[in-house]
């Protein structure tokens, strides 16, 4: 064959290759990309730093909730502000801000009318309806003390946090609303991070551990005092009581705690815990079903990597990425470590398989924080989002893009991050992350708070070309938003296993409505909802691009259509 036949047939298919997306469902190519909003959809609020970062605490900050405050069927967003060392000096006050969906696509600031912009110095958020009266609740982790903001129901908030008892004065980070006892009342669990004194302050760059790779940054983690975790027992009545120490959570060993999730992890009917511990190992605690807990971090395998290493962990999600009925764990990690997979082998044990699903090396030059697991193109099985951003801008990498690992099905992951728009593509310093669907249109929207400027209102456009639902759960006799419910949905040979969550990410809140991609499939033969009471609601043979509502011991009691096809602002900035 002649040269320039064989040069013409390389070139095309080279053309062919890189106009062609790297996932295909069924011989169908699905383009989907994400699409920047922040600005058309009225989101003026931009996170407060200081320019050089000169302590840890001003590199940590960021957390953000989706959750719909007003019941109205559409998700609003809470975006957490910090200070600055200089600002407290100078007793000048930051504002963290509550935007309104509105539904068409824009959202109005209504920060002040609900009353829940100063918070001090914000660290992170979770959402949970804490006395079961049908309204969510925020509760926002800060360098101390934290708040609780009662949800009263008519768009205002009051902040109950010295009545309830749950103002940790120390410096929190992330939080999870969790019923541990099964008593149908939302517990609460408060990780903390670094023993941090504005009026002691280390000093910048001195010493081993306020340098890195040679260059002069602030001091920490490691070389500063740990602050040790709380777990708050609601008691029913408005108040919480501190069983910490009682309940073998306190870390008094001092670990350096950020991410947090709570998950059955042994399917026994108990939740456990999951702390994500910065530079130190991970907590897994395991629930005795007796008010206290065991860490089994070490024999359970996600203490350390499979190298036997602690890391620099900071964000947790949860999935069944590869079908098998149990969920595993991801967890993102510091520059020149790589984000962490276990697999849930079942029986309490992981496996950290990282670089043979390909999501290790690519990770090695970043630093990780709110991270996902969420089904961006509805073909059934969980894609995987994680948030980057360097903490020293001493360094020229300080500013990174984010990364987007699609689920190839076999157990790996591609990374196509700057293949699914300009968005992933911009190097920026991202930190908390919220997944759910802004405009009820039937696909993943994200919602990510920068440390540096403004946040990321990123619209999933084209996603809801395959198929879906949306399942919100109500608890009856257990806790009202029935956080710690699993569900199971089976439509055809496609089953699949998800679990209401509160906290995860990196110090933020998703959607509580649980969201499953169906590809083409038109409808789903049997959803089962197990209960954190035990009990269990059945649901058969309903259609797809649906919004379904199911109630403890009633089943489904609402179902309404997807805007499929009709989102606001859906063909606009294309």
């Amino acid at each position: 064959m002649p040269v320039r036949i064989v040069a013409a047939l390389i070139t095309s298919s080279l053309i062919i290759l890189l106009a062609t997306p790297p996932w295909v469902i069924n011989g169908q190519a699905i383009d989907v990309h994400f699409t920047d909003i922040t600005e058309s959809a009225g989101i003026k609020f931009k996170h407060v730093s200081s320019p050089e970062k000169r302590y840890i605490v001003e590199s940590m900050s960021g957390g953000v909730a989706l959750f719909d405050y007003d019941n109205d069927g559409y998700l609003d967003i809470y975006l957490v502000n910090s200070l600055t060392v200089d600002m407290v000096k100078s007793k000048q006050k930051t504002r963290s801000a509550l935007y309104h969906n509105n539904g068409d696509g824009t959202f109005t600031d209504v920060t002040d009318k609900a009353g829940v912009g100063d918070i001090g110095w914000g660290m992170g958020v979770t959402i949970g309806d804490y006395n079961n009266d049908g309204w969510d609740d925020i509760y926002v982790t800060c360098l101390g003390p934290n708040h609780l903001l009662r949800n009263n129901g008519n768009g205002t908030f009051t902040d109950v946090t010295q009545k309830a008892g749950v103002g940790d004065p120390r410096w929190s980070t992330g939080a999870a609303f969790v019923d541990y006892d099964n008593d149908g009342k939302l517990d609460l669990f408060v990780s903390n991070y670094v023993d941090f004194d504005v009026n002691n302050l280390p000093e910048f760059g001195k010493g081993r551990t306020c340098q890195f790779k040679g260059v002069p940054v602030q001091c920490g983690p490691r070389g500063l005092k740990g602050a040790g975790d709380s777990l708050y027992h609601n008691n029913g009545d408005g108040t919480f009581t501190d069983v910490s120490k009682k309940a073998g959570v306190a870390d008094t060993d001092g670990y350096y705690g950020l991410g947090v999730i709570a998950s059955d992890f042994d399917g026994d009917g108990l939740v456990d815990i999951f702390v994500a511990n910065d530079s130190t190992p991970n907590f897994l605690y395991h629930n005795n079903g007796d008010g206290t807990f065991k860490d089994i971090g070490f024999p359970s395998g996600v203490a350390v990597n499979e190298n036997g290493s602690e890391q620099g962990s900071m964000g947790v999600t949860l999935g069944d990425y590869d079908h098998d009925g149990r969920l595993d764990l991801f967890i993102t990690n510091f520059d020149d470590d790589y984000n962490t997979l276990y697999h849930n082998d079942g029986k309490g044990s992981f496996t950290d398989v990282s670089y043979a699903a390909k999501v290790a090396a690519v990770s090695l030059p970043y630093v990780g924080w709110g991270t996902w697991f969420f089904d961006y193109d509805n073909d059934g099985w969980p894609d995987l989002l994680v948030v980057n951003g360097h903490v020293y801008p001493q360094l020229p990498t300080y500013r990174q893009r984010n990364f987007v690992h699609h689920n190839n099905r076999d157990g790996t992951f591609s990374e196509i991050g700057e293949q699914l728009g300009a968005p992933f593509a911009e190097k920026r310093t991202g930190r908390g992350a919220a997944f759910g669907d802004i405009d009820n249109d039937g696909d993943v929207d994200v919602v990510i708070n920068d440390l540096d400027g403004p946040p990321q209102l990123l619209r999933n456009d084209g996603g809801n070309v395959n198929n879906s639902v949306l399942i919100k759960t109500i608890g009856v006799k257990s806790n009202r938003d029935g956080i710690g419910a699993r569900v199971k949905i089976t439509s055809g040979d496609l089953t699949q296993m998800g679990e209401v969550y509160s906290g995860g990410s990196y110090l933020s809140q998703n959607d509580l409505r649980l969201h499953f991609g169906l590809e083409k499939r038109t409808k789903i033969d049997l959803i089962e909802v197990h209960w954190p009471s035990g009990a269990v609601d059945k649901v058969t043979n309903v259609g797809a691009n649906k919004i379904l509502t199911i109630k403890e011991g009633q089943g489904l009691v609402e179902q309404k259509d997807l805007k499929k096809g009709a989102a606001p602002l859906h063909n606009q900035e294309r």
